[in-house]
Order: C-alpha cells, then structure tokens, then sequence
C-alpha cells in the first residue's frame, strides 16, 4: 500500500491560511501608487524603482507593484482569462458612500455598480485596466451574508444582482431612506443606470 493509500482524503487545511496580498505587473508604477492610495488609502511601506510594496493596515503589504522592463502590454485585457478585481470593504455604509462623493468630485467614477444582494459595490479600473471593487456588506456581518448567499433562493436565480446609479443612492440617502431600505430597492432594480453595462467585463479604455 502507498502513503497516500494510507492516508484519508484532506481536502483543505485544518488551519486555512489567510488571503494576504495581491500582486501586479506593471508598467505605470508611479501612477499605479498614486491611484491606489487614493482610492483605497494604500500608502508604500516600501517603494523603489523596481517596485512598491503598499498597504492600508497592520499587514507590511496588502498590494505589490512589480515593475520590470521585460513587462509587456496585455492583449485584449477585458476578454482574457484570469484576474477581473480586486475588492475592498467598508464596514459602515455612509463611510463607502462618502468616499464615492470623494471620488467622484476628482473625476475618478466607477464603471459599474451592482447590488449583488450580500454586498452593494462599485467597481473601479486602475491606471492598467484591473478591477477594484469597493464594497459594504448589505448584512452588516459576515455569518449572516454567508448565510444569506449559502442558502437564498434569490442568489441561487441571480448570482449577479442588479445594476445600479450611485448618483441615485447618494439622492436616496440623503432624502432619509436607511441604508436597509435603500439596498431593498437597489437590488429589486429600483435605481438602474441610464445606460446599464451590457456585462461585468472590465472596460477596453485603458
């Protein structure tokens, strides 16, 4: 008998690491710093011309810019297979809504916007086409979005959501609606683009 006939099926760890950071390739890393500490608040622990290492709490990095002069340009970025996005949260509602009004008053707006049920999120495109998603969860906790992802039968039907116009929130916010109410109809379609995306690609722009 082998060692592995030996031994039972252990599909994952007992103690599961931790996503820690992500790394990119890049050929506008200046840019690509200024962005990404505008946008999320990563600010370099370390930065030189070969690269950046960045992050926005306790961690030493969250995001790794890696620039080398054998980096070439991708090829058709939005259809190709691999990384869409990458995501980060805020814990109360009015903080992510803020920093949308922040954003958007210096010209940086998302190219879509979806209520997925457990998160409502914006999806920005950094300076080389990557997708940044910034997101609340529409829970309030973690378990019980889980949960509600897990079990629904309405994110079994529609694992997407629905678009939405973060201009329609900010109204809808400050006419009084609660975060609760506002998230019922943005995920019932209630507050859709003019112009909805015609998918989830990343835009060609860049």
């Amino acid at each position: 008998m082998s060692p592995s006939e030996k031994l039972p099926h252990r599909p994952r760890p007992v103690i599961a690491p931790r996503l820690h950071h992500a790394t990119f390739l890049t050929m506008k890393l200046d840019e690509m710093v200024s962005w990404y500490e505008k946008v999320c608040g990563l600010t370099p622990t370390f930065y030189s011309e070969v690269g950046a290492w960045l992050s926005n709490d306790e961690a030493n990095h969250r995001l790794a810019l890696v620039a080398h002069p054998a980096i070439r340009r991708a090829v058709d970025k939005p259809t190709s297979h691999g990384h869409h996005h990458t995501a980060f949260e805020y814990e109360q509602f009015q903080s992510w809504l803020d920093n949308y009004v922040r954003l958007r008053d210096e010209g940086i707006v998302p190219f879509m916007s979806i209520d997925h049920g457990l998160t409502m999120s914006l999806y920005y495109a950094d300076p080389e086409g990557n997708g940044v998603e910034i997101q609340v969860d529409n829970f309030g906790d973690w378990a019980r979005s889980t949960q509600w992802q897990w079990g629904s039968r309405e994110f079994a039907e529609n694992p997407i959501g629905n678009f939405f116009d973060p201009d329609k929130i900010v109204a809808a916010a400050e006419s009084g609606l609660t975060f609760a109410e506002i998230h019922e109809k943005a995920y019932a379609g209630e507050y859709l683009p003019e112009n909805p995306p015609a998918d989830i690609l990343l835009p060609e722009a860049y």
